[in-house]
């Protein structure tokens, strides 16, 4: 049984703070705010992966309440969506995501990301797509205030 899953995640920008996206840290004057490392990008992933499992989200699972997941990896999370989907029996077909941020520029840093995703969810690099892209100026992100993420992602029983 194939099933489809959606995933969005955004967080502010702001200085004193890494920018994390796909695991990768990308040199940059601000981060993005949140209870773990705001990981957007593995955070829509996630939410994606639980929606097609019909497992919830990612704030059932790690609630930002919960002081074990402050400033932790999102990669670390993803690994623990990774279990949860194999307890069910799916396996991961394709994730396709997008990134909007106006910046900075991510072009050289989408291979480090789809690399990470990758091997923390062990599938083919050719299983997992990044983009990367603005809003032309307009809205929060083109207004350089935070950074957005959109996953969508197919997995199939494989029990």
């Amino acid at each position: 049984m194939i099933r489809i899953g959606s995933g969005y995640d955004v967080h502010k920008l702001v200085p004193n703070k890494k920018l994390i996206l796909g695991g990768t840290e990308i040199p940059y004057y601000l981060g993005l705010l949140g209870h773990s490392d705001a990981d957007v990008l593995v955070h829509a992933i996630m939410d994606a992966l639980l929606g097609a499992a019909a497992l919830g989200d990612i704030g059932k699972h790690f609630p930002d309440s919960n002081p074990q997941y402050k400033e932790i990896s999102s990669i670390k999370l993803l690994n623990e969506v990774f279990c949860l989907l194999q307890e069910q029996g799916y396996g991961i077909i394709n994730i396709d995501t997008t990134i909007v941020a106006q910046k900075p520029k991510l072009a050289a840093y989408i291979d480090d990301m789809r690399q990470n995703i990758a091997s923390t969810l062990n599938i083919e690099l050719s299983q997992i797509n990044v983009k990367a892209t603005t809003e032309e100026g307009l809205g929060f992100t083109g207004q350089r205030e935070g950074i957005a993420a959109y996953a969508v992602c197919l997995i199939d029983k494989t029990e």
